[in-house]
């Protein structure tokens, strides 16, 4: 059955390379996004801009805490905690 199945879905071959790179793309994405150092720098970054009056402590708390947040699903995400996932 494994050859029928195989033939009947030929047709569908470069759906179903599209969405492997789809896939790929996004689980790359979304590696780059939680990476600790990359938010680590963004944190310091986020920080040179409070001190140099770019940000008001307001805006500066909000984005801390969404930054903070994605350090926080990254700690999880490598205990294997939370999502239920491992990477």
């Amino acid at each position: 059955m494994g050859l029928i199945t195989e033939v009947l879905l030929l047709p569908f071959a470069p759906v179903r390379g599209s969405l492997w790179t789809v896939g790929q793309v996004l689980t790359e994405a979304e590696r780059q996004y939680y990476d600790p150092a990359a938010v680590r720098a963004e944190l310091a970054r986020l920080e040179q801009r409070l001190e140099a009056g770019e940000l008001d402590e307001e805006e500066f708390d909000r984005l801390e805490d969404e930054l903070l947040d994605r350090l926080e699903i990254s700690a999880r995400r490598s205990t294997g905690t939370g999502d239920g996932t491992t990477r």
